[in-house]
């Protein structure tokens, strides 16, 4: 199963852990920094994704998020898309 997640919180965070990917996409990745207060439940979380195009939007370097976030660009997105259904979309 992809997980598609536009907003972190933790009730979203708890339903996350042991999944096939996340994907975190638009305003999530602000949440994806180090020391943010989710850095302890997104280590948890893998394999975990990033659409590299909303961090150069937000100005946020790849090494400044959390060590297991892998950016990742629109081919591999559609990759994961195909490879892992269904899909959930969390907003």
């Amino acid at each position: 199963m992809l997980h598609l997640v536009f907003e972190i919180s933790a009730e979203v965070l708890a339903r996350l852990q042991n999944q096939t990917a996340v994907i975190f996409l638009n305003n999530a990745v602000l949440g994806l920094l180090k020391n943010s207060q989710w850095q302890n439940e997104l280590a948890m979380i893998t394999p975990s994704y990033v659409l590299n195009d909303d961090l150069i939007l937000r100005g946020i370097e790849a090494d400044l998020l959390v060590d297991n976030i892998v950016p990742i660009d629109y081919a591999e997105f559609v990759k994961l898309t195909v490879e892992n259904t269904p899909i959930q979309t969390w907003t």
